[in-house]
């Protein structure tokens, strides 16, 4: 597959964002923003780290198994030697995200948690077939920065390119579809890619789409050019309140039902809690490592 310019065109002003960089604009990080500034802090600024969850985890190894698969030839991509990646990706995961570890001193039954890997896997078979095509990328980290200098990044879990040049992004979910309240994220998520690949590449995707293994949903979107600048303006506005708030070390909570699902309740004023003093905003510092819920959200 040919694959359409991987720069900026000439002259528009765009660069990608340093590897090195203050934190950056992400669909999850977007997303815990405009929930919660206190959680944003906490999790982007702070650096107070999560403790991992059966779901994250299992969504994690369900992801390596996908990228291992589309390794491999694509005559040799059927459903018996997808399944049989599940324990070489669980040992994987072990080993890059030690993190993972504490389920299993909490007692993890590891056979059955790799059926569940497995199941989900047998069900991405009823959605695709991956011995039909050839991905361009897989797990691809993208970074740009806007020109008005707000920082965008993202991991996409796969890029397919038409011989004719069109893209598709596709985004594993190992949860369920989500409901029409819910929807509204899912197409934040996606034209947030879709927006960094027309700054990365001046192309604006076909399709993007978003594959949900628990219940064997698929969610695609279209998107227009000026449809992704209006929404580039959005996340300009947003990436404006994220510095205010650094500056100022203005993070306050906004308690709702989600707060019984948040990792920094104890530390919440909205709940008695305290949380530490804030440590100024991070000048030059390393972008936060991804946690096992962010890797597989985004």
């Amino acid at each position: 597959m040919s694959a359409p310019p991987s720069t900026p065109p000439a002259g528009s002003g765009l660069e990608p964002a340093p590897a090195s960089a203050r934190p950056a604009l992400s669909p999850s990080r977007a997303a815990d923003f405009k929930q919660c500034p206190l959680k944003y802090r906490l999790r982007t600024i702070d650096r107070i780290p999560e403790p991992p969850t059966r779901q994250a985890v299992r969504g994690t190894v369900v992801h390596a198994v996908l990228e291992d698969l589309y390794a491999l030839p694509a005559a040799d991509r059927d459903p018996d030697h997808a399944t049989a990646l599940a324990e070489p990706a669980w040992t994987r995961v072990l080993a890059e995200r030690p993190e993972a570890a504490e389920l299993l001193a909490a007692g993890l039954d590891v056979a059955s948690f790799l059926d569940e890997v497995r199941a989900l896997v047998r069900t991405y078979y009823r959605l695709e077939d991956p011995r039909r095509f050839d991905p361009e990328s897989c797990e691809t980290r993208l970074e740009v920065r806007l020109p008005d200098g707000a920082p965008l990044r993202g991991f996409v879990d796969r890029i397919d390119v038409a011989p004719t040049g069109e893209l598709r992004v596709v985004d594993y979910k190992t949860g369920r579809a989500p409901g029409p309240t819910q929807e509204t994220r899912a197409l934040f998520q996606l034209k947030f890619y879709a927006l960094m690949l027309l700054r990365t590449r001046g192309v604006v995707p076909a399709q993007l789409r978003l594959i949900y293994l628990a219940d064997a949903e698929l969610l695609t979107y279209t998107p227009d050019e000026d449809e992704l600048l209006r929404f580039e303006r959005t996340l300009t506005a947003l990436w404006d309140a994220v510095r205010t708030a650094g500056r100022t070390g203005d993070f306050p909570p906004n308690p709702s039902w989600l707060c019984d699902y948040c990792a920094y309740k104890s530390l919440c004023p909205a709940f008695d809690g305290t949380p530490p003093p804030f440590p100024g905003w991070p000048a030059d510092a390393e972008p936060a490592a991804e946690s096992l819920a962010e890797s597989v959200s985004e």
